[in-house]
């Protein structure tokens, strides 16, 4: 079947199942325009077919998919072209899988950060396997948890979403099951064997019942009561404040602390308040406020800094505008969260 996306996903119709597969596996899966374009294509088709009775999105390799390819953004914005249609069919197409009314089934086998989460964790259903890691650190590139992360991250148990979101801290499979990221969770060996009952039985709760292996928790109960009593605070300078308290005590304060301090200041503020503000939001209306934040990330400098210390000079050292918690200025974070002089992304 041809969607387009080139040589960089595939689309085939298996039994009574619609498969995607990622096939950029030396990318890590970055997710590219001519992807997000093709996989909705192949959505708005499916939709409507009733031959199709659930979609299954896989990947090659040992990533699911790392995340959006930021070079392509970096160079665009530095040549003075921001790729704002790019983040506008993506957002449109996460906001799709969201509303997708048949079962959307990501295989996670791998790393799942940024774009990736955006065409996975939206889905229906979720199954992760041993080998994924989840992870939305975009604060550490001075950008922010897009992609609906808004929406995702204000879900997850016991305030977790927000300690996500603030550090870019990866977890693993049980973690994520625990927080209600993952629907499920299961052994690499059965995914084969799952994609083939997926599509004989077009039944995506019978076929995930017969695989589903329980992960345990890796995040220990005193670490998750450090994470509920630091990230639960009303603001974020109190949120720091609480682990400032107890970092000469604790390790686990100190290292946090220590993680947020060396993300983007502007991109905390502005990913604190996201998240926040998504707890009373629907997916869409979290699509649209992240939009607005978006069309300012990608004219300020923070965002292009922290691409080129991550991939572009890999120097790790970026330099952020302000440098500093204490600098930034709340009228600017305000600014970030303002509707848009030409109206607003329509989903």
């Amino acid at each position: 079947m041809d969607f387009g996306g080139g040589e960089e996903i595939r689309f085939e119709l298996l039994g009574s199942a619609g498969v995607v597969t990622l096939t950029r596996p030396q990318a890590l899966n970055a997710v590219t325009h001519s992807m997000i374009k093709a996989l909705s294509r192949a959505l708005a088709e499916w939709e409507h077919d009733p031959a199709v009775s659930l979609v299954i999105i896989e990947a090659e390799g040992r990533a699911f998919s790392a995340g959006g390819d930021i070079v392509d953004i970096y160079n665009a914005g530095r040549a003075g072209n921001p790729p704002v249609d790019f983040f506008v069919d993506e957002y449109r197409l996460n906001s799709k899988i969201a509303h997708f009314p048949k079962p959307y089934v990501a295989l996670i086998d791998g790393i799942v950060m940024g774009g990736g989460v955006g065409i996975s964790c939206h889905g229906s259903h979720r199954v992760m396997t041993e080998n994924a890691q989840f992870a939305m650190p975009e604060v550490g590139i001075g950008f922010f948890p897009d992609v609906g992360g808004s929406h995702l991250l204000p879900d997850l148990g016991g305030h977790f979403g927000m300690y996500l979101g603030l550090t870019g801290n990866r977890i693993r499979y049980g973690d994520a099951l625990w927080s209600g990221l993952a629907t499920h969770t299961t052994k690499a060996e059965y995914l084969e064997g799952l994609v083939d009952r997926l599509a004989e039985t077009g039944d995506a709760e019978l076929a995930l019942r017969e695989v589903f292996v329980p992960a345990t928790r890796e995040t220990d109960q005193a670490t998750q009561d450090a994470i509920d009593k630091h990230f639960s605070q009303p603001s974020l300078s109190e949120v720091l404040e609480s682990l400032e308290a107890d970092a000469p005590n604790d390790a686990f304060a100190a290292k946090t602390l220590a993680t947020i301090l060396s993300r983007s200041p502007t991109s905390v503020n502005v990913a604190f308040r996201q998240i926040t503000q998504g707890m009373m939001l629907t997916m869409d209306e979290c699509m649209r406020m992240e939009f607005r934040i978006l069309n300012r990330m990608l004219h300020g400098h923070d965002f292009y800094e922290g691409i080129r210390a991550a991939v572009i000079d890999k120097d790790g050292k970026p330099v952020w505008e302000p440098a500093s918690f204490d600098a930034v200025d709340p009228e600017a974070i305000d600014a970030y969260f303002a509707p848009l002089a030409d109206g607003d992304l329509e989903l």
